[in-house]
């Protein structure tokens, strides 16, 4: 199983903080942003670990995680020019991956849960997870009907059809790499990692596990989200030092 990061984007939202570095590298509590995805995936016993960081801070990158030896993993480095969509990533790390089964977590997205159990036993298809959350409209909305078997996958929809969001980590089998060549832009003139989704669930090979009410999930990429993930962990930290 090989890792991804995802760590690109203008991050236009989170303006003037990212004026002057990456999203991905603003502090949350006492750490990086990009170290929760990353100690998430090694935690999931992921050590090969390719992260995608957009040109304009990439140096800012290298310089702060290096060859990934403090984390006990292998960091390699690509550049996203162009923020072209989330299913990008595989076309990059396209080499990477190498006909590997990958997993993918974005770098804003920030947890406390350990999905080793799943991302270990994952054979082939595709593997996602989602939470009820009380904003579905910005994220992949995903519905089921009464045996929570999937029934639609939408990219942020005005009118979600639930509140079930899915959450920034993917498992894909090899096969993403050619799926994701073969994506056609969508109306945002980006390639929609939900596309990737539907791919999957079209033929029936993808797996959508619901994350605990209880489970920690941030996608700290708006100033409310970054405050209370920081808030979040702050909070945990207290708890484990008593």
């Amino acid at each position: 199983m090989k890792g991804i990061v995802l760590a690109g984007g203008r991050a236009t939202r989170l303006r003037p903080l990212t004026l002057v570095t990456s999203k991905q590298l603003l502090p949350v509590y006492d750490k990086p942003m990009v170290y929760y995805p990353l100690q998430t995936l090694v935690k999931a016993g992921i050590k090969d670990i390719l992260i995608i960081v957009a040109p304009d801070y990439s140096g800012h990158f290298l310089n702060l995680l290096g060859s990934g030896e403090e984390f006990g993993a292998h960091f390699s480095f690509a550049v996203q020019k162009e923020p072209r969509g989330l299913a990008d990533a595989f076309i990059i790390g396209s080499d990477f991956i190498d006909g590997d089964n990958v997993t993918m977590m974005l770098g804003d997205n920030i947890t406390d849960r350990d999905f080793s159990k799943e991302i270990n036993s994952f054979t082939s298809g595709g593997m996602v997870f989602a939470k009820e959350v009380p904003d579905p409209e910005r994220y992949g909305v995903v519905t089921f009907d009464d045996k929570f078997n999937v029934l639609t996958i939408e990219e942020k929809p005005k009118q979600p059809k639930s509140n079930y969001a899915i959450f920034g980590l993917y498992t894909f089998d090899y096969r993403v790499v050619q799926y994701a060549k073969e994506l056609k832009p969508s109306a945002r003139g980006e390639i929609e990692i939900v596309d990737l989704h539907n791919r999957y669930l079209k033929n029936n090979e993808l797996k959508v596990n619901i994350l605990d009410k209880e489970a920690v999930w941030e996608d700290a990429g708006t100033f409310d989200s970054l405050l209370r993930a920081s808030n979040i962990m702050a909070q945990k930290a207290s708890l484990t030092s008593k």
